[in-house]
């Protein structure tokens, strides 16, 4: 059914959650595995606020790539015998969803972080927002 899935993850525990589900997923139809970890470039240069400095952006994308090798290791500890993992830059969701289609993704999988009504009104979220925009299945683990 899926030969090609994607693991959104940034490292915290809803995207654990969702790396979990991804790697059991993957084992049980033989699928390859993307985890794929974004590095939200606008919210990085302060949107017009103080500029953030560059030794702090190094660091966010030091984490980032910490948190993909740590996850493709545990993918590949429990049996997933086709991992990638990549860092991207940019929007999250519109990164996740561009990776999706230019790779040939058949699902998404994705954490979800349980905002309130209001902060999901005010702020969106990258999971409604893949939800809402994806061709492809999406599967939110809360």
């Amino acid at each position: 059914m899926f030969k090609k899935i994607l693991v959104a993850y940034d490292g915290s525990d809803h995207a654990a959650r969702a790396l979990d589900i991804g790697i059991d997923l993957a084992k049980r139809y033989e699928a390859k595995l993307d985890i794929v970890e974004v590095v939200d470039t606008a919210a990085l240069l302060g949107m017009g606020v103080a500029p953030i400095p560059g030794e702090v952006i190094q660091q966010v994308y030091n984490k980032a790539k910490s948190d993909i090798n740590n996850a493709k290791a545990k993918a590949q500890n429990q049996g997933v015998k086709d991992v990638e993992g990549v860092v991207l830059e940019g929007d999250p969701a519109t990164a996740i969803l561009e990776y999706a289609g230019k790779n040939g993704v058949d699902l998404i999988v994705t954490g979800s972080r349980g905002l309130s009504t209001f902060k999901r009104i005010i702020l969106g979220s990258v999971s409604t927002k893949l939800v809402q925009e994806a061709k492809i299945p999406v599967l939110v683990v809360k």
